[in-house]
This record gives structure tokens, sequence and C-alpha cells, in this order.
């Protein structure tokens, strides 16, 4: 396929429409606002100038000597001689960390593996994003950092070191590497590839600006992707098999992250399949002090997951908002603690140096559930851990059909509608509620004030107001 081809297909994978159906007039306003948003640019560049195989570069493929020299040589003489495909032809390639450059499209052929060497020493130290936070880390197996126009397609494999256990490296403190990252970049394509991760995350693109997943296999110890801080992503067609949540999206931890301000933002997830084996299948938050908004799932299967299908995520010191969250025609099965939970709480741990006052306690709101089936769930909605100081504005679970053994549990909602829950095997009431008001509540049983769960203490005003540093 050549460049221009997988350009204007991951530009036109990106459709950021569809935005959350009204609630009352406000939701109207916001509606058509979300649906105003950019959505991917269509991009153009010229065509491939070069094709050059890594063998032709003195790359063995024998999986015992290290070609990361050759592999290396081979996409910066693409990027110099204008850019254009690099070649991984059948055969195992044993290598260290690799960089890509603006214009190079990585082609793991199938047949091939890319294996990331067992020697810490042959990967990069830089500053990483770790835990919403900029610190010394090593950067992913393959990363990109300020370029555009790149890719990582083809039928072949990229498996991480075996060696690398947990997610960060308990010699130094420093944060381990994922296994594809990419760092400030527009213009991102990874498709058809099979990628096999341990310890860290798999996949981390982070500050980027139009980015495409399309019939990537995801199996991870930890994480399948963060999406961090980026705008423009499409995540089509993807097979996860994950330690911790399949897909994360987030945007930065504390005061740090409020200060430069880098949403999350016009994320299209669809046609997915989810297997989750220590968290969520999808995850929204905890480190959300930039906001994350103008979400949309559609079409997807959540076959397992340790805790829930869905879980949205904050809490005070964090700020910002997750609004404008929309998925739609779901199947939902073997989510252990059940299909949704929402939380601005008390999830996650706090920072170091949180963002105070009224000010840091994060905004929920227009969230909307719709068409979704679920088997066998322990429950449907857990939404009891919503801060009363900000209720959650806005919230639609429409058309849920299947058998679950709890109902819903809401609390701090307003603009809320409830329509064609049709769902069976439930113990005691479907739906409890706690201060909340809208459409479709008929019926519910109220929940005592003392069965609702802490509301934590307000985060201080530090003595100085917070800088950069």
């Amino acid at each position: 396929m050549e460049r221009r081809d997988f350009l204007k297909k991951a530009a036109l994978a990106a459709p950021m429409a569809a935005m959350l159906p009204g609630v009352g007039e406000a939701q109207e306003a916001k509606k058509a606002v979300a649906s105003a948003a950019p959505a991917h640019k269509v991009v153009t560049p010229a065509g491939p100038k070069v094709t050059l195989n890594v063998r032709d570069y003195g790359a063995t493929g024998d999986g015992k000597t290290k070609d990361t020299l050759a592999l290396q040589q081979t996409i910066e003489r693409c990027s110099r001689l204008g850019g254009g495909e690099v070649v991984v032809s059948a055969g195992d390639y044993l290598t260290g960390a690799l960089a890509l450059f603006s214009g190079v499209t990585l082609r793991v052929e199938e047949g091939a593996t890319l294996n990331g060497s067992t020697d810490q020493a042959d990967y990069t130290v830089a500053q990483v994003r770790w835990e919403g936070k900029w610190i010394k880390g090593y950067l992913g197996f393959i990363s990109a950092t300020d370029a555009q126009d790149i890719g990582i397609v083809g039928k072949g494999k990229i498996v991480g070191s075996p060696q690398e256990r947990g997610r960060v490296d308990r010699a130094t403190g420093m944060r381990l590497q994922a296994l594809l990252e990419f760092v400030n970049c527009k213009n991102v394509l990874v498709e058809d590839v099979d990628t096999q991760q341990f310890g860290m995350w798999s996949t981390h693109p982070v500050y980027c600006e139009n980015v495409t997943f399309r019939n990537v296999t995801f199996k991870s110890g930890a994480d399948g992707i963060d999406v961090d801080s980026c705008k423009h992503v499409v995540i089509d067609g993807c097979t996860f098999d994950t330690g911790d949540d399949c897909i994360s999206l987030k945007s930065g931890r504390g005061e740090e992250a409020n200060t430069i301000n880098r949403v999350c933002e016009d994320v299209r997830i669809s046609n997915c399949t989810f297997v989750d084996h220590g968290f969520a299948c999808i995850g929204i938050g905890s480190e959300t002090s930039a906001g994350v908004r103008n979400v949309r799932v559609d079409h997807c299967k959540f076959v397992g997951a340790r805790s829930h299908a869905v879980y949205i995520k904050s809490r005070p010191g964090r700020g910002a908002f997750v609004e404008d969250i929309v998925m739609t025609d779901l199947e939902v099965s073997g989510a252990q603690q059940g299909f949704l939970r929402l939380n601005n709480l008390n999830s996650g741990k706090q920072d170091e140096v949180p963002v105070p006052g009224d000010a840091g306690i994060p905004k929920f709101g227009n969230f909307t559930f719709r068409n979704v089936h679920i088997t066998d769930e322990s429950l449907l909605v857990a939404a009891l851990e919503i801060h009363p100081r900000k209720p959650l504005d806005g919230f639609v679970l429409e058309n849920v059909t299947g058998t679950c053994k709890k109902g819903i549990s809401l609390a701090n909602m307003e603009n809320v509608r409830l329509a064609g829950i049709k769902v069976t095997g439930y113990d005691g009431p479907l739906l409890r509620t706690y201060n909340v008001t809208g459409t479709g509540l008929t019926g519910a049983v109220k929940i005592d004030e003392a069965d609702l769960p802490k509301v934590p203490d307000p985060v201080a005003e530090p003595a100085e107001p917070y800088k950069l540093h």
C-alpha cells in the first residue's frame, strides 16, 4: 500500500460526529458545539520516494544477532532520502530500541517478527510520561518523537522484551519501555500488526494528533493502548487481551498536567473486542487533569473484565472535566463487577501537587449509553461516587436488555433520562437514587444518605501558586 493511500485512510477514518443526543436545551446546545469539532485533516503528502529492505543494509533476521544498527540505519536512510517504506521481510529480528522519523512507514511483513532485546541497556532513556507526569524513564521499544506522516503496518509481529516485568525499574525508579510510543506526532497509522508486550503498557501515544489504530492485535501484561492528551484518534477493528485496561484515555495528573492543559479529545473506538484480566476494558481517567471530551464508542464486544466493562473515574485534586461520552451498540459479558461504574470521588492516587479547592473537583457531564445488551452481569450501573458539589449533568441510559444480578444506583445527577431498561434476573430494586433529577425515575428507591460513600476533604490551597518546574 502506498504512503498516500494509508494516510488518506487514516484521515478519513475518524468522523467525530454523533455526539450526545439532547437531554434538555442545555444538552442540545452542547451537542451543536461538539458536532462542530474538527475531524481529521486530509493529508496528501508526496508519495514514497524509496522502498528499502532491511536485509539489504545488514539485518540478518536469524533471531540471535542483534540487528539494531542495521534496522535503525535503514530507517534513517529512508528518512534522509525523502521518506518512503522500510520493509522488514520474513525472519526473526532481535533488536534494541528503534526510532521512526517523519515520512517513514515501517512494514513488518507476514512471517517477520521484531523481538525486543532482553538487555535493558539497549533502550533509550528520555523524559517520558508516567502516571500523568513527565519523568526520567525508558522510551518505547519502537518510538517516534516530533514526527509526522509515519506508520507501522503489515501482517508481522512486534514482541517486547520477555524480561520486562512490572512497569517501573525497581533499581532506578525509572518507567520501563512501552512497546510502541509516539510523542508529539501527527498523522500516525498502526495497522494489521500483531503485538505482544509483557510488563509495561503496550502502546502509548502522548501529545499526538491524527492517530489511527486499525485491525491491530494487542496482547499485553498491562494496558493495551493509553491515549494520553491526544486528539483525533481512531481505534477500529482491534482485538485486545490485556492484563490491565484494554484502552485507557487520560490527560495527566495534578497541577503539572492542569497547567500544561493538553486535553484528550475526539476519540472514536469502534468494532473492537475486549478481554481484560486486571481491571476495565475501557477506562477513562483517573488521570484527567487537562480534561477528556468527545469520545464515541460503538459496535464493540466486551467479553471479559476483572472489574467493569467501562469505568469512568477521577478524584478531587485532578480538576478539569470528563464530558460528551457516547457509547452505543455494545455487547457485554464476563465483567466481574458489572457493566458501568462512574466515580469522581476517590479513584487513583492523589498527586503530590494536586489542583486545590473547587477547581480541583472534576466535572462529569453528558454521558450517553444506548443499545446495550448485557449477559449475566453482576450489576448494570454503579454511580454513587459522584461529588455533590459538582453533580453529573446529563446522563442517558437507553435501550438496555439482558440479565444482571443488581440494577442501577445513581447519586448527585441532574438531567437524567432512563428509557427502555428491559433487564431481568436482578435482586432488589431495579433503580436506587439519591439527589437525582430527570425522567424515567418513577419507582426509584431512595438511598439513605448514610449509605453513600464518604466525600473526601477539600484539597487545601498551597502557600504559593504552582509554577511549572
